[in-house]
């Protein structure tokens, strides 16, 4: 069983930064595709960044250069590197194996003043 576990979340001023980290108990993590994910109340998840083994990356259009998603493929560790966070940001983050169904259980990121 694919197991996924985020941590990093918090509370943080606009303007902010944050690091949020997923562990994955998965074999052959290397050749997996991995996302993050956001949803905020009331509006439907979004992807907000996937990295292919390789290291290609891919951003929603609203990262606009603030985020940027790495992998640690010797940890089985994906990382999203948040910076100049804004309240709309303010979301339950997930991590995702890319075209599974297997996600952690999200990590709260709240961007107020």
């Amino acid at each position: 069983q694919v197991q996924l576990v985020e941590s990093g979340g918090g509370l943080v001023q606009p303007g902010g930064s944050l690091r949020l980290s997923c562990v994955v108990s998965r074999s052959f993590f290397k050749f997996t595709i991995m996302d993050w994910y956001r949803q905020a109340p009331g509006k439907q998840r979004e992807l907000v960044a996937s990295i292919t083994g390789g290291g290609i990356t891919n951003y929603g259009d609203f990262v606009k250069g603030r985020f940027t998603i790495s992998r640690d493929n010797g940890k089985n560790t994906v990382y999203l590197e948040m910076n100049n966070l804004k309240t709309e940001d303010t979301a339950v983050y997930y991590c995702h194996v890319g075209a599974s169904d297997h996600w952690g259980q999200g990590t709260q990121v709240t961007v107020s003043s």
